[in-house]
């Protein structure tokens, strides 16, 4: 591995920690002495990246930073390509413009011969059965989860019957034919799963709802871990 390639991958590496990490995990991760960790830190400090800590402490990334041009591997653009292909095909209609924008933007930075691969990617996206169709906006929905903000609505479950609900989003699941929104229901004091096609008069609401989405997320996803070991 060349040093140019160390001091990218020493990014990638700190980019997944949120908090700071110790120069001996890091150069265990890049198999490298640890003077040569310091030495490659020193480096990238110097050319701008946002590093903060000093040995013994540990060391962070601050976020935000981007390193140009960006470097990618075949199988990364091949990921990119094919991950953006098939969010493109979605019914969600801002996030399909989103994709579509996104992949334009890294094509724009890319260096010449890794734009050409970006364009010859052979990976396509291939029909799916036909998928349902919300009457409602799932932007709406996705905004919710991220500013972790009640959701008021009604919903009409697999017998027809329809129930005025509050939930608290924190989750939407992408189907090839439905969408399915997992939430904490007020009314049944428990983890929901709603269908975006059966769900109406959605109404965004300003009130946070009391407890952290990530916190949520966890606590959802052991309940499934514990349904399926049962």
């Amino acid at each position: 591995m060349s040093r140019s390639e160390r001091l990218l991958d020493l990014i990638q590496i700190l980019r997944r920690h949120r908090r700071p990490v110790s120069g001996l995990v890091l150069a265990g991760e890049l198999d490298v002495s640890i003077r040569t960790l310091y030495r490659d830190i020193a480096t990238l400090q110097g050319q701008g990246a946002p590093i903060e800590g000093e040995p013994g402490l540990g060391y962070v990334l601050k976020p935000g930073f981007m390193l140009p041009p960006l470097m990618f591997t075949d199988e990364e653009i091949e990921a990119i390509v094919l991950g953006s292909r098939w969010v493109a095909k979605q019914p969600d209609a801002r996030l399909s413009a989103a994709a579509t924008d996104a992949l334009a933007k890294i094509a724009a930075v890319l260096p010449d011969d890794l734009r050409d691969e970006l364009d010859a990617t052979a990976l396509l996206v291939g029909p799916s059965e036909a998928a349902s169709r919300e009457s409602v906006d799932l932007g709406v929905i996705r905004k919710a989860i991220r500013a972790e903000r009640k959701l008021e609505m009604t919903y009409e479950d697999a017998s027809g019957a329809r129930s005025w609900r509050t939930v608290w989003p924190f989750a939407l699941g992408f189907f090839d034919k439905v969408r399915v929104m997992a939430a904490w229901c007020e009314m049944r004091q428990d983890f929901r799963h709603f269908r975006a096609d059966r769900i109406s008069d959605l109404a965004a609401t300003e009130q946070r709802y009391p407890r952290r989405r990530a916190a949520m997320l966890k606590e959802w996803r052991a309940t499934l871990d514990t349904s399926r070991k049962l």
